[in-house]
């Protein structure tokens, strides 16, 4: 009798429990994906959103919360009211990124929250079928308030795999392995940026990132102090709400390491393109005289040299970089670019942003202000070049995205294409702004330049961007070295073939030096000629991050597969074919030779019908490359 009042009690607690909890959801299309939003019914208190993927939950009662010069809602919140659930479709083309023709759909839930003052805060969260995305929304009484805080916080289970980066405002750092939220050498570091990469149950995966800046934003980053919950922090409190306020969109992918790798989720979320007529803006390779010349842009027989490579290789771009202003040894900047124009190459060169962390090479204070800008941009124009790069970006602040905005958006008028070096990671623009070509925000090859840390790094490192940095967006790595620059590599050359294929950018800096190139195999430098660099469809083949990594992306009919091996041992990489639908096709393949510095290579071969996958030995620090066409 006893025991059946206890179990009576304890049904009873249950249920008051249950009836002083408001729980509401949205489901993705697919009904993988599942947030719960949770508010105490009665009382002011938490509002919390935890995510569930087939089934499971794996990101739990996380607080939502933001606060302004004026209002505040955080700890002192309950659910008001929620919209039914909306389908949503985005359905849109892009000229650069994993993917040409991008769709996807969610439905959409408006939550609306009070805090004991009677003011509400919008949050709406849109499931998708790899991933959720959420924005809060000031509607009412928000005009000259300025938005100071967010509350948001990410809570990881304990003891969860995750592949973080410190924060540091050029983004330079490596993704290293953690099972406690600490770096192993500096566990006092707290601070992270984007994106982070968990491993929250056996080989499901999120991947934390924000998306969608627009004009008045900043950027934001994310702290851990207990090391399992993580805060987004707003880079600045310069947010001003003019009547009616958005933040950027929060961005969780979540599923398998292939939903994480091919998901287009950040362009999804981000703007519709500002540019009606994209036939101007043209992804490609590009020679490049930095890696191999630090001033070498200064030079103009040097200039000329890279330049008389893009010829050889057939490459349609020549960056000529920092310190172009001086240039010396027999010619000026104007020189250059009329010698460039004669032999059919199109010139970019680089600019120095002036922002102020570093004070840097020249030009510089040439594109800070508006008429300045536009001067130089109609000179550019005059002289045949097509496209910038500009530099030594000053974090993630409001004023500093307002400025990139100002670039792309003036870059546009005179149909100049940009890349962003020195500055944040993407956050959608290359869906917005489609001239957007690529972004640094990478710790890449000019490392080698810089210290000897990328040496004995490089291959893990470089099988870890493709699950992290990659994944959203761009990334100017400048891929490809084959010789050594100031600090040698210890990748193999089939490694280092792969990277290109492997790193996506719509504007790829080939770095090496011109001898390199010309003394390549005969099969080498054609693939390099005639290498895609913006891509219709992208798969991952297989993969683990730091460990292994191989991609499949799709140019018209032809699929170029690439793999690396991030460790220090030999290993066989396997390539599942099966979704690539390559039945009686034709394959090349490169891949290591006999030591780290060769090639073996097999051209133009009939796969066998019912080839169900690829495997290739690959050295420590190896890799391949394999060209499947119809």
């Amino acid at each position: 009798m006893n025991l059946l009042k206890a179990i009576g009690f304890l049904l009873i607690i249950v249920v008051l429990g249950a009836c002083g909890t408001e729980t509401l959801e949205v489901t993705s299309p697919n009904g993988d994906v599942k947030v719960t939003v949770e508010s105490a019914r009665d009382t002011y208190g938490e509002v919390v959103f935890s995510v569930d993927y087939k089934g499971a939950r794996v990101l739990s009662r996380s607080p939502l919360g933001l606060e302004t010069d004026t209002r505040k809602w955080v700890g002192n919140l309950k659910l008001k009211t929620a919209s039914e659930a909306k389908l949503w479709i985005d359905d849109y083309k892009m000229v650069t990124g994993k993917r040409s023709h991008c769709v996807n759909k969610a439905f959409e839930r408006v939550y609306t929250l009070e805090n004991e003052k009677g003011q509400t805060l919008d949050v709406t969260f849109r499931a998708y079928n790899d991933g959720i995305a959420f924005k809060y929304g000031l509607r009412e009484g928000a005009d000259q308030e300025r938005v100071i805080d967010e509350y948001t916080v990410y809570t990881f289970p304990k003891g969860t795999k995750r592949w973080m980066q410190e924060y540091e405002m050029s983004y330079e750092r490596f993704f290293p392995l953690s099972m406690n939220g600490m770096l192993e050498e500096r566990p006092e570091v707290n601070r992270w940026g984007y994106p982070a990469l968990a491993e929250l149950s056996d080989s499901v995966f999120i991947l934390v990132t924000e998306a969608n800046i627009r004009r008045g934003h900043c950027g934001s980053l994310y702290n851990g102090e207990n090391r399992d919950c993580y805060q987004v922090c707003l880079a600045d409190d310069k947010m001003v709400c003019e009547g009616v306020w958005e933040s950027p969109w929060r961005v969780l992918i979540v599923g398998s390491l292939a939903d994480v790798v091919e998901s287009t989720l950040v362009t999804d979320v981000s703007d519709p393109s500002k540019v009606e007529d994209t036939s101007w803006i043209e992804p490609g390779l590009v020679s490049w005289i930095y890696w191999a010349h630090n001033h070498g842009s200064n030079d103009y027989r040097l200039v000329k040299e890279y330049i008389d490579l893009a010829v050889r290789m057939k490459w349609p771009y020549d960056l000529i970089d920092a310190e172009w202003d001086g240039m010396k040894n027999g010619g000026t900047i104007e020189d250059a670019l009329a010698y460039a124009v004669k032999q059919g190459v199109k010139p970019l060169i680089w600019y120095n942003s002036t922002t102020g962390w570093i004070k840097g090479p020249g030009p510089r204070y040439r594109l800070n202000k508006k008429e300045n800008r536009e001067k130089e941009y109609h000179w550019m124009k005059d002289k045949g070049v097509v496209g910038v790069k500009i530099d030594f970006f000053a974090g993630d602040s409001v004023s500093t995205m307002d400025y990139c905005i100002d670039l792309l958006e003036d870059a546009a008028k005179f149909r100049l294409m940009v890349n962003f070096h020195g500055a944040t990671v993407p956050r959608g623009w290359q869906r917005t702004y489609p001239h957007l070509m690529s972004v640094e925000g990478v710790y890449g090859a000019e490392w080698y330049n810089n210290n000897a840390t990328l040496t004995n790094r490089a291959a893990t490192h470089n099988a870890t961007l493709p699950f992290t940095r990659n994944v959203i967006g761009s990334m100017d790595y400048t891929p490809g070295t084959f010789t050594d620059s100031q600090h040698p590599h210890i990748t193999s050359h089939g490694h280092e073939l792969a990277l290109p294929i492997l790193f996506e950018s719509g504007w790829q800096h080939m770095p090496d030096c011109p001898s390199t190139y010309d003394t390549l195999p005969e099969a080498v430098r054609q693939l390099l000629s005639g290498l895609p660099t913006a891509w219709d469809d992208t798969k991952l083949l297989t993969g683990y991050p730091g460990v292994e990594v191989v991609i499949a992306r799709r140019k018209g009919d032809t699929w170029y597969i690439a793999g690396i091996n991030g460790t220090d041992e030999p290993r066989k990489l396997i390539a599942p074919l099966k979704r690539l639908r390559v039945d009686g096709c034709r394959i090349s393949l490169f891949k290591d030779g006999a030591d780290d510095r060769s090639f073996s290579i097999v051209e133009d071969l009939s796969l066998a019908e019912g080839t169900n996958s690829l495997e290739i030995e690959c050295l420590p620090r190896g890799g391949f490359v394999a060209v499947i066409q119809p």
